[in-house]
């Protein structure tokens, strides 16, 4: 199990920026974390020979996202709102629209979403992360950059895809 405690520790940083981008909650990316590695840990030992390691725990981890919806615990809330953040740098009012928006895209277009322009990753592996035919990938795609645009307007969003 060393390799495994190797491995979760040099990862854990990434792990966490994922999970935070697509939940956008600091406590909830420590549970989805949690719950990856717990996950992870249970299944190491045919896990481990995987050829694509990061990427196979990476999906774990969108897919962990994405289900999670689908637990009854999961609209528990402790608070009527979250706790407003301060954050020192001059984008912070655009980041935390984008942010607020993307929370209210459907599960598997956030998901997309963030792998495709947070991570900057090809469709190909998107569809291969999700499980989903490339097709798919675009769709939601679109659908998610649809959503946004009515949610935050069309220069917000363009901006954001021309960032990529």
């Amino acid at each position: 199990m060393d390799d495994y405690v190797e491995y979760v520790t040099a990862r854990l940083p990434a792990l966490h920026r994922l999970a935070y981008v697509l939940s956008g909650d600091a406590h909830r990316a420590d549970d989805l974390v949690q719950q990856t590695i717990t996950t992870l840990y249970v299944k190491w030992a045919k896990v481990r020979r995987a050829e694509h390691l990061d990427r196979y725990v990476r999906s774990m981890l969108v897919n962990t996202f994405i289900d999670e919806r689908r637990l009854a615990w999961s609209r528990v809330r402790l608070f009527a709102a979250p706790p407003e953040r301060i954050s020192p740098e001059d984008d912070r009012d655009e980041r935390t629209a984008v942010r607020q928006a993307l929370a209210r895209v459907p599960r598997r277009q956030q998901a997309v979403l963030v792998l495709r322009f947070f991570y900057d990753l090809p469709v190909a592996e998107v569809a291969e992360i999700l499980g989903v035919a490339e097709g798919t990938v675009k769709s939601q795609t679109a659908h998610g950059l649809a959503a946004l645009r009515r949610l935050l307007g069309e220069q917000t969003v363009a901006v954001l895809t021309e960032e990529r």
